[in-house]
């Protein structure tokens, strides 16, 4: 692998979705006019935008990072584009980190304007450093570049990268803790539970948003402690334990 070649894929692809107009109005407008839908239909119950908030910027970061990427390595699949590659010196290797560094930037400022939008337009309120939710949203876009690559690869047209979605991505919504904790899911969902990214990412960036540091998103057990800490300084303050 050369570092020349994979950066050149990753130029062209970068170069020829920024010139496509309705891809940039995937990347830019269809975000924002989905975030304004569930954001304003909430304006009236703070509280309720405030709690369903992090689930909701994990959900739209991973649906249309992943719809963009899917449809538009089918397109590069379709045009022979991906065939022409392989007749050149470029290895595997090449040709999925020049895909994956083409797709990230173009899904990075896609989550970035869904996370801005929601704190500065939706005003959700949060407490943790902004630099760590930018984090979040960052790497679970990345998963999301990574499973758009991989399924697209199965698909035979775009119809059917659309059915990936009911199938994959919407039963993640229900089981990631969104409108229902995880822990009150029943048995036989939490092991499909488990291995649902958005169930991680939402965790990490409620608790980010919440106050609490990144290292503590990273060890669980920290979070049990702190949590126990303030419940028992506040039943220590209301006189309820010494």
């Amino acid at each position: 692998m050369k570092f020349k070649r994979f950066i050149a894929i990753s130029n062209r692809i970068l170069l020829q979705i920024i010139g496509d107009k309705r891809t940039i109005g995937l990347i830019v407008v269809a975000p924002l006019i989905v975030m304004s839908l569930a954001g304003f239909s909430f304006i009236n119950s703070k509280d309720v935008l405030n709690r369903i908030a992090p689930g909701l910027i994990c959900t739209f970061a991973f649906f249309f990072t992943f719809l963009l990427t899917a449809v538009s390595f089918y397109r590069e699949r379709v045009s022979g584009t991906l065939e022409r590659l392989f007749t050149t010196p470029v290895t595997k290797t090449d040709v999925l980190l020049g895909y994956l560094f083409g797709f990230l930037p173009l899904a990075l400022v896609q989550a970035s304007l869904i996370v801005m939008y929601s704190i500065f337009v939706l005003r959700v309120d949060y407490e943790g450093n902004i630099f760590n939710i930018m984090l979040i949203i960052f790497l679970i876009a990345s998963i999301s570049v990574n499973l758009g690559i991989f399924l697209s690869t199965f698909a035979k047209n775009e119809f059917q990268i659309i059915q990936f979605i009911p199938v994959l991505i919407s039963p993640q919504i229900f089981l990631s803790g969104i409108f229902i904790p995880v822990e009150q899911l029943p048995w036989y969902f939490k092991p499909l539970s488990a291995i649902a990214p958005l169930t991680y990412a939402n965790r990490a960036l409620r608790n980010i948003m919440s106050g609490y540091k990144i290292e503590e998103v990273i060890l669980p057990e920290k979070i049990q402690q702190i949590s126990a800490t303030k419940i028992r300084a506040k039943m220590r303050k209301e006189g309820k334990i010494k």
